[in-house]
């Protein structure tokens, strides 16, 4: 491993560190590529696969430009990549921004048992961004060919296009006006839209995340296994590194997912101090390590674990700080934040050095009154993360569904505004025009409350579930169903349907169980337990492993999961649930 080691690129070098203070990505890329800094590709056996200086992405990325130029492809023009992680998705990525081209990364179908539903859904996605080229890995061009429309000026891999012929034609790279990228969001509740973000924005967004949320270094190494396609993964961890000469190291998604282990493994091998994932990335580690792991492992290294998701499970966090406790992981080094594609990213940070700081507030008082106040022993509680104050030059306010401003630890619609705001969803008007209003504020979608200035994430406004008057956080009764020893973290999902008298609460739960006799007993368990806790009737219904939808991002599609429950039922039935 050391000889791999020496082989990446350097963590430590001459070259002043500069943090993201450039009008452009180009710009921030020029500098960078100055030093001796980069990027490191590993397998599923954290074996070093392939290794870019900056300085080799940047002439890697002319080219391209130079050969897209070749191709008839006009200023603003979209070039969309099916973004796996790979050097090839660098190169066209930053040669987009060399061009004045706008690059669209797509995500990657998430098994190939999903080829009609990915197909269908990269569909739209291509017909909404319009683009005048299609680049995809080799093994999933027939998916993106079946998708694509006619007419386009290439469509093939990055590989192919890098045959192209080079013209010699100047370059007139993006200008902070332009737009340089479309982000489609990960589609929660509705289908992916794409955020149109500038230079500007971006740059804003990466400035504020790198000086004050995580407060980089020249020491500071990154390690990712966050897909290209999502903003943490893009943003975080292709363009933030980048705008701070920071070498990072990557595995692919699909290789953490099989081996999660080696995430931890790369941090101790190459002294990783920055890496983040969702929770479930926390979780997963826990579940699939050994007892013995811990002592092999090096995390001493790490100091900041950035969680972004919403809302952010504190007992995940706290076992993932137990079992790796002896690995050096010091629990300090969490960091909560909030963030999301509309705002570039980031949009509030918790507190260096300071771990997970947790709410309990009176459940009651929060279902009846919209209000966060402390819960008293023996009361019905539920546990909220605090992520942190907005970043500077932003402003976060929580409003009421009439648009007034809330007091503090008042629960309600978190709006924002600041540079690094979206202008807009590409091509759909109609839908930046419900979520950014005449003064620049953005509607997040998310619920939360402030106290002292600082953010706390309760649930997205459409998941809320209003039951006889009361405001009900389905993430109370997942995280309910969830401390059942027989359910893992992650295999609950509530969500409410339309019925007469009142709406019906549902709850999936995966299950491993197929003796009918411990099924039903589960159901019947389940049912008593919320019933007791929570004070609602429910319907469970026990699902295969591996049925519930998440998002690209990882988070429950609490929407797609409704929808998909509603079309269980006959047409005539009239919602006439039955509740047990």
């Amino acid at each position: 491993m050391a000889e791999l080691y020496m082989s990446a690129t350097c963590t430590r070098h001459a070259l002043p560190q500069r943090l993201a203070d450039f009008p452009t990505l180009s710009n921030a890329l020029d500098y960078a590529a100055l030093g001796h800094t980069g990027l490191n590709f590993y397998d599923g056996r954290c074996r070093l696969t392939a290794v870019v200086q900056y300085a080799t992405l940047r002439r890697a990325a002319q080219a391209i430009a130079r050969q897209l130029r070749g191709l008839g492809l006009q200023r603003g023009d979209r070039v969309a990549l099916i973004a796996d992680t790979e050097p090839g998705f660098m190169e066209v990525f930053f040669g987009c921004q060399y061009a004045g081209f706008v690059p669209v990364p797509l995500p990657i179908p998430s098994g190939m048992g999903n080829r009609a539903p990915y197909v269908e859904k990269l569909r739209g996605m291509l017909a909404n961004c319009m683009p005048s080229a299609v680049l995809a890995p080799k093994e999933l061009l027939a998916l993106a060919r079946e998708a694509a429309p006619a007419g386009l000026a290439f469509i093939g891999s990055v590989g192919e296009l890098k045959s192209q012929p080079v013209p010699q034609v100047e370059l007139t790279p993006s200008r902070p006006d332009e737009i340089a990228y479309l982000q489609y969001t990960s589609g929660s509740t509705r289908f992916p839209r794409g955020v149109v973000v500038t230079q500007r924005a971006v740059m804003a967004n990466l400035q504020g995340m790198i000086q004050h949320g995580l407060g980089v270094s020249p020491l500071d190494r990154c390690v990712s296994w966050l897909p290209f396609y999502h903003d943490m993964g893009l943003v975080g961890f292709v363009l933030g590194p980048m705008a701070s000469q920071l070498s990072v190291d990557y595995l692919r998604t699909q290789d953490f997912a099989m081996r999660p282990r080696q995430w931890l493994n790369l941090i101790g091998q190459n002294g990783g101090t920055i890496s983040f994932a969702p929770p479930f990335g926390y979780d997963i580690c826990v579940r699939r390590a050994r007892a013995s792991d811990a002592e092999q492992l090096d995390l001493s290294s790490w100091r900041i674990a950035g969680i972004g998701a919403e809302p952010i499970r504190a007992e995940v966090l706290e076992r993932f700080a137990e079992q790796f406790a002896l690995a050096g992981f010091d629990r300090k080094a969490f960091l909560p934040c909030y963030g999301l594609a509309e705002s570039t990213l980031g949009v509030t940070f918790g507190r260096r050095n300071s771990g997970v700081r947790v709410e309990t507030v009176d459940r009651r008082a929060m279902e009846r009154c919209s209000v966060a106040v402390a819960a008293a022993a023996g009361e019905q509680a539920s546990r909220f993360v605090n992520c942190g104050p907005v970043l500077p030059g932003h402003r976060l306010q929580i409003r009421d569904g009439q648009g007034k401003v809330l007091p503090e630890r008042h629960v309600g619609h978190v709006v924002l505004q600041g540079p690094s705001v979206m202008s807009g969803y590409y091509r759909d008007p109609a839908s930046t025009g419900k979520v950014i209003d005449t003064g620049g504020w953005l509607d997040t979608g998310d619920l939360g409350y402030l106290s002292e200035g600082e953010l706390f994430v309760t649930g997205r406004q459409k998941d809320v579930l209003i039951v006889r008057g009361r405001n009900i956080w389905p993430q109370d009764i997942e995280y309910l169903v969830e401390s059942r020893p027989e359910i893992r973290p992650g295999d609950a999902i509530a969500f409410v349907v339309p019925a007469e008298p009142d709406p019906v609460v549902v709850v999936q739960v995966q299950c491993r169980v197929t003796e009918p006799e411990k099924r039903d007993l589960l159901v019947r368990t389940l049912i008593s337990l919320i019933t007791t806790e929570i004070g609602i009737t429910v319907t469970v219904e026990l699902v295969p492993p591996h049925s519930l939808p998440r998002t690209s991002s990882g988070k429950p599609s609490r929407a797609e999961a409704r929808k998909r429950f509603l079309g269980q039922i006959p047409a005539d039935s009239g919602l006439s649930l039955a509740i047990t």
